[in-house]
C-alpha cells in the first residue's frame, strides 16, 4: 500500500506545483457613503500638494498589488478628459519611514501614515500606472469636505468646510509596475490632477461592512498638505471634532496576488514534509544475506 501511495503523492504534488500557484488578494472598503470628501492632489503651479490616506493590511505573505479603484468627485461640468494625472502612493504606519520626532503641530502621530512614502506610482511616468474613468452620477453631494482647512495646532479643528457637490467618478487603476508589499499595515493614497478645479476622495462606512472587507484595527482617514508635512491630521478626530468625533474611511479597493515564487515555495515545503513522513512510515523487511532493506 505504501509503495503505491508514494508515487501517487508525488504525482499529485507535482501537478499542484506545476499548476497556477498565485493566490488572489482582494480588499475593499465598500461604496461611498456621502459623509465626507477630502481633497487629494499632486502639487503644481499655483497649488500645494494634498494627500488623503486610508489604511489596509497585508497578512500571510508578501503580496503584489497590481490593480486599484477609488471613488471621487470632480467639479460639475468637468470633462473626464480634463483628468491629466493620477498618482498612487503607499505609506507605512508611523514611525516607520520617519526621521522626525513629533513636532507638536498636531495632537498625535500614533497610527498616522509615516513621514515619507514607502512606494509610489505615477501615470506621467512611462511603465508605472495607467487609468480609466467612469462617470457614475452627474451630481453627487458629500455632507462635509476638507480642502484648504488643513492647519497645525491650535487651528486644526475647523469642523470641515461644509457640503461639496460634483460629478461622482470611479477611477480604475492598473499598476504596470505593481506594489510588492511585505506583510504589514499600510495606507493607500490616491491623487488626481485636473486641468481646472479640485478632486475629492469620497468616504466609505467605518467600520467596514460586507461586501467590503472588514479588518482590525481599521484606522481612520488622515490628511495633510505640503505646509503641514511631515505631520498628518485625522480627518474626523482632529479637523471635524465633536463629542464623539466622527471617524471616516475612504472608498477604494485593491487587487493583486501572492507572487508565484512565494506560493510555490510554500507548496514545495509542504510536499517535502509530506514525502518525508511517508518515507518514515515504509515497512522494514528482511533482505538477502540477513540485510535489512526498505521496500
Amino acid at each position: 500500500m505504501h509503495r503505491l501511495l508514494t508515487p501517487v503523492l508525488v504525482l499529485g504534488l507535482s501537478v499542484t506545483l506545476a499548476g497556477p500557484a498565485a493566490a488572489e488578494f482582494h480588499f475593499s472598503t465598500g461604496a461611498p457613503d456621502g459623509r465626507m470628501a477630502t481633497a487629494s492632489r499632486p502639487g503644481g503651479a499655483g497649488t500645494i500638494e494634498i494627500e488623503s490616506a486610508d489604511d489596509f493590511i497585508i497578512t500571510g505573505t508578501a503580496t503584489s498589488i497590481d490593480h486599484a479603484t477609488f471613488y471621487g468627485l470632480i467639479p460639475e461640468g468637468t470633462s473626464l478628459a480634463e483628468i491629466s494625472q493620477v498618482r498612487a502612493e503607499i505609506y507605512r504606519v508611523f514611525p516607520l519611514d520617519s526621521t522626525f520626532p513629533p513636532s507638536g503641530k498636531v495632537l498625535t502621530r500614533a497610527n498616522s501614515p509615516s513621514d515619507v512614502a514607502f512606494a509610489e506610482r505615477d501615470s506621467s511616468v512611462a511603465g508605472e500606472l495607467t487609468f480609466s474613468t467612469s462617470l457614475l452620477q452627474t451630481s453627487f453631494t458629500a455632507g462635509n469636505s476638507v480642502l484648504n482647512g488643513i492647519h497645525p495646532l491650535p487651528g486644526a479643528r475647523t469642523g470641515g468646510e461644509g457640503p461639496v457637490t460634483g460629478q461622482e467618478v470611479l477611477f480604475d487603476v492598473n499598476l504596470a509596475t505593481p506594489f510588492l508589499l511585505p506583510v504589514g499595515h499600510y495606507f493607500f493614497v490616491p491623487q488626481v490632477e485636473l486641468a481646472t478645479g479640485d478632486f475629492y476622495w469620497l468616504s466609505a462606512a467605518r467600520p467596514i461592512t460586507v461586501p467590503g472587507t472588514p479588518f482590525a484595527p481599521d484606522l481612520q482617514s488622515w490628511i495633510r498638505n505640503e505646509d503641514l508635512s511631515p505631520d498628518w491630521l485625522r480627518v474626523g478626530a482632529d479637523i471635524v471634532g465633536g463629542t464623539p468625533a466622527p471617524g471616516f474611511n475612504a472608498a477604494f479597493s485593491l487587487d493583486g496576488h501572492v507572487p508565484e515564487s512565494a506560493s510555490t515555495g510554500v507548496l514545495a515545503g509542504a510536499a517535502m514534509l509530506l514525502l518525508a513522513c511517508v518515507a518514515r512510515r515504509r515497512p522494514m523487511t528482511p533482505g538477502p544475506a540477513g540485510l535489512v532493506r526498505r521496500r
